[in-house]
């Protein structure tokens, strides 16, 4: 190598900054295919009538919300104790509430 070579050519590209993500336009959605929360007070009576009330429907519904609840709380990448402390905490208030008449029951009998 002689003392004028030069280094290879690499050229300079100025940083810019990156494109914001472009927007789509929020299309209508059928108020049939919006979640509870989404729909508006005049809209429940539709939601309600595009809801399937038949024992199919039901077990689909609750494996839906199993799954959402599954995947949000339980099946993290970085988890910790909240999804199972509001498991415990909830089987915890259904027990009380399913014992609560027998509680009542005692609590008159041992001071009257």
């Amino acid at each position: 190598m002689s003392h004028n070579a030069l280094p290879p050519f690499i050229p300079i590209v100025p940083r810019c900054k990156t494109p914001a993500p472009v927007k789509m336009a929020d299309r209508p959605v059928p108020v049939v295919e919006k979640r509870l929360m989404d729909v508006k007070l005049g809209e429940l009576g539709s939601w309600l009538g595009g809801r399937d009330f038949t024992p199919n429907g039901f077990l689909a519904a609750i494996r839906r919300g199993h799954d959402r609840y599954y995947n949000k709380y339980i099946n993290v990448k970085k988890g910790g104790i909240g999804g199972i402390a509001m498991l415990l905490a909830g089987y915890v208030a259904i027990s009380y509430l399913w014992e609560y008449d027998h509680i009542k029951h005692d609590r008159w009998r041992k001071y009257h």
